[in-house]
C-alpha cells in the first residue's frame, strides 16, 4: 500500500507478452493506432506530444522476424510457446512531474530513463519501441486542482535475450575442439533473462539460509534496484525506490491530488480553526459582560428604591405659627437623620453605579464589534477552505472506488490465467 508519506517513488514493471494477441494489443495502445479508446483518460488532442525515444520501424512481430533473419537474435532451441516479447514500464507518481513543471521535466526524466532501459535490456538493438505517453489525464488530480494534470510514463517493448555459448559436441572429429566454444549466439530467452539471482553479502559472496541453500533475490527486485540507482546517479535525488506490484501510483493519486495546494490548504484550515477559537472567546466575553450589565441594572434599581420621596419629607414636623420654627418629635428627628444619611449614601452609590453601568455598556459594545469582525473573518475563511475540503472528499471516493475495481479485476484475471505464476510472484522479494 502507499505509505501516505509524500515521498516520490520510482516504479519499474516488467510484463510478458505471451501471445501474438498480447503483442498486438500493446502495440495498439503504445503507438496510439486506434481511432478511439475505452480508456477515457486518453486525450487524443495531446497524442502528438508523446515522445518516441525509439520509434518502431514496422509492427512489432515483423521487426522480430527481420531481426531473426538478420542474425541479430536467435530462437535456436526455443519452445513454440516460449515468451518472445517483454514490456518495461517506468513510472513515478503524477504529483512528482506536476510539482517539477510538468511536460518539459518529464521529457528529460524519461530521456534518462530510456538510457537505463537500454542497459537493462542489454542493448538498444533489442528494443522495438520506447515511447513516453503525455496524453493520459490524471482525473483525480485534475478534478481536485481544477486544472488538467497528466500522468507521464514510459513504455519500452523489447526482446529478452541472453548470450549463449554453443560448444563443440563430442562427435567433433577434432578432439581438441570437443567441449570448447564453437560460437556465441544471442538467444531469445525470457526465463534466463529474468532468472532469480543470489543475494550477496558484504564480501560479494552468496548468502545462505539456515539449510545452507543460496538466498535468491527476484530479478524483478533487481530491476527496481537498477532503475532506482540509475535515476539517482542521473541526478534525480528526490525520488526513492518503489516496490514491484504495488498500487503506489493509484493510491498516491488520492494522496497527492492536493499536494501542490496542501500547504495552502493547511494554512487556511489553521486560520479557520484560529478564527473559530477567537469567535468562541468573543462570544464568552460578550456573554460575561451582558451578565455584569444585568447585575448592575438590578443593583441600580434597588438603590433608587431606598431614596425618600418628597411626600415622605413634607409630612414630617409641625410649623410654629408665631416663630415659624418647625418642631419634630424625637422619632421623626431620628428618622429624618437616618434618611438623610441614607440619601447621601444612595446618591453616591447611584453615581458609582451609573459610572459602572456606562463602562459596562461601552465594554460590551466593544466586544460586540470584535465578535462581528471575527465572525465575518471566520465565514470568509470557511468559504475559502470549503472547495479544498469538498475536492478531497469527492476525489477520494471516486479514486478509491476505481482502484478497488481495478485491483479486484486484475487479481481475478491473474489467478484465473496464471495460477502458477501467482504462486511464484508471491514468493518474490
Amino acid at each position: 500500500m502507499a505509505r501516505n508519506d509524500g515521498i516520490h517513488r520510482t516504479v519499474a514493471r516488467n510484463q510478458d507478452l505471451e501471445t501474438p494477441a498480447d503483442v498486438a494489443k500493446v502495440q495498439e495502445h503504445n503507438e496510439r493506432e486506434k481511432d478511439s479508446y475505452s480508456n477515457q483518460d486518453i486525450v487524443p488532442e495531446r497524442t502528438s506530444l508523446n515522445i518516441h525515444f525509439k520509434a518502431p520501424a514496422d509492427d512489432y512481430v515483423k521487426m522480430f522476424e527481420q531481426m531473426e533473419q538478420d542474425g541479430v537474435i536467435s530462437t535456436r532451441g526455443l519452445k513454440p510457446d516460449a515468451v518472445k516479447y517483454g514490456e518495461l514500464i517506468f513510472d513515478v507518481n503524477s504529483a512528482y512531474f506536476y510539482n517539477h513543471g510538468g511536460y518539459e521535466f518529464a521529457k528529460q526524466f524519461y530521456a534518462d530513463a530510456y538510457k537505463a532501459a537500454v542497459e537493462i535490456v542489454g542493448g538498444e538493438q533489442y528494443i522495438l519501441s520506447a515511447v513516453m505517453h503525455a496524453d493520459e489525464r490524471n482525473q483525480a488530480m485534475s478534478e481536485a486542482l481544477g486544472e488538467d494534470v497528466y500522468h507521464y510514463h514510459l513504455h519500452v517493448v523489447y526482446i529478452p535475450v541472453v548470450e549463449k555459448q554453443i560448444l563443440w559436441s563430442k562427435r567433433c572429429k577434432d578432439e581438441f575442439l570437443r567441449g570448447t566454444v564453437k560460437e556465441t549466439i544471442t538467444q531469445v530467452s525470457r526465463s534466463k533473462k529474468w532468472e532469480s539471482k543470489p543475494v550477496l553479502n558484504e564480501d560479494g559472496n552468496p548468502m545462505l539460509n539456515a539449510k545452507g541453500k543460496k538466498i535468491l533475490k527476484s530479478s524483478y527486485s533487481v530491476l527496481q534496484d537498477d532503475f532506482f540507482n540509475f535515476m539517482r546517479a542521473a541526478g534525480y535525488t528526490d525520488v526513492e525506490r518503489g516496490e514491484r506490484g504495488s498500487t503506489e501510483e493509484h493510491l498516491t493519486v488520492t494522496q497527492f491530488k492536493l499536494q501542490a495546494e496542501q500547504h495552502r490548504l493547511e494554512t487556511v484550515t489553521g486560520q479557520v480553526e484560529q478564527a473559530e477559537q477567537s469567535l468562541a472567546d468573543a462570544k464568552a466575553a460578550t456573554e460575561k459582560q451582558k451578565k455584569k450589565l444585568e447585575a448592575l441594572q438590578k443593583e441600580t434599581k434597588a438603590a433608587k428604591t431606598i431614596a425618600l420621596t418628597v411626600q415622605d419629607i413634607e409630612e414630617m414636623g409641625k410649623k410654629n405659627a408665631l416663630t415659624g420654627n418647625v418642631s419634630l418629635t424625637p422619632d421623626q428627628c431620628d428618622t429624618l437623620k437616618r434618611y438623610a444619611v441614607n440619601g447621601i449614601i444612595a446618591n453616591a452609590d447611584n453615581k458609582r453605579l451609573k459610572e459602572k453601568l456606562a463602562s459596562a455598556e461601552k465594554t460590551i459594545s466593544i466586544w460586540k464589534q470584535r465578535y462581528e469582525a471575527v465572525n465575518e473573518k471566520y465565514m470568509e475563511l470557511k468559504q475559502k477552505a470549503q472547495p479544498f475540503l469538498d475536492a478531497i472528499e469527492i476525489a477520494s471516493e471516486r479514486v478509491w472506488a476505481f482502484v478497488h475495481a481495478i485491483l479486484a479485476r486484475g487479481k481475478e484475471t491473474q489467478e484465473h490465467k496464471h495460477p502458477a505464476r501467482k504462486r511464484r510472484q508471491d514468493m518474490e522479494i
